[in-house]
């Protein structure tokens, strides 16, 4: 009886607490900040379908001039969004390479629909940093990551 009694107090617990942990997720990802941070936990997680709605998949294919992997020699070039996907994920050299640093996300400028997210990568052992902008632009009203341009 108490069994029953626990388990039915955390089932209204958990439909208690759902409105306000969706509200929550849901503000982060109001802010363009909020969508990169919410991109490097997805990246953490290896969660591709939650990176697939945080970036603008169509978008990021078509880049061709630069690779975003972080010294590269030359650019590489995806044909198909699951791409992506697995070169930020698992052992992806995007994601292995951006993981190696430590990943200071700086300033946000707004204009409009579209916006630009400053994120620094630190490499301790060489004293080095890479500044990137990370570029989002609102798709059906939600922010979405479509450019990540080296400085």
């Amino acid at each position: 009886m108490i069994t029953k009694y626990k388990i039915g107090l955390a089932v209204v617990l958990c439909a208690y607490m759902l409105p306000f942990l969706s509200g929550c997720s849901s503000s982060i990802l109001s802010t363009p900040k909020g969508v990169v941070m919410a991109m490097f936990g997805a990246m953490q997680k290896d969660d591709k379908a939650t990176l697939a709605h945080l970036l603008d998949l169509p978008i990021l294919m078509k880049n061709i001039n630069e690779d975003y992997a972080l010294q590269s020699d030359s650019p590489r070039v995806f044909t198909s969004p699951q791409q992506i996907l697995e070169d930020l994920t698992d052992g992806g050299l995007t994601k292995t390479r951006w993981f190696s640093y430590q990943r200071v996300i700086n300033k946000t400028e707004v204009s409009g629909e579209t916006a630009i997210v400053e994120v620094t990568f630190v490499d301790k052992q060489n004293s080095k940093g890479y500044r990137t902008n990370f570029g989002l632009h609102k798709v059906n009203g939600k922010w979405k990551i479509y450019s990540f341009k080296s400085l």
